[in-house]
């Protein structure tokens, strides 16, 4: 048996955008995939610097309608949209 795939769409923003070298993708994944799937997933497509990144960045889970959900929980589900939000510096 197959597992069912959903495409979730990724952004990136500041240092998460250079590592990826682009501002938005879509990963497939599990149905019901975790952030530490989708973690996992964007390291083995962009390396390095990627998990550099990752490892201090926080997830903004379903941006939008109701603001979404923040979370450095790699267990949280990871939904339909998320945004990868290092930290920022600056004002």
């Amino acid at each position: 048996m197959v597992d069912q795939v959903t495409g979730i769409e990724v952004r990136y923003f500041a240092a998460a955008a250079d590592a990826a070298g682009r501002e938005k993708e879509t990963v497939d994944l599990a149905v019901g995939s975790d952030l530490a799937a989708l973690r996992a997933a964007l390291i083995e497509r962009h390396g390095a610097d990627m998990e550099r990144v990752l490892s201090v960045a926080a997830y903004l889970v379903e941006p939008g309608q109701g603001g979404g959900e923040l979370t450095r929980d790699l267990t949280y589900p990871a939904g339909a949209k998320v945004d990868v939000l290092p930290p920022f510096a600056g004002g």
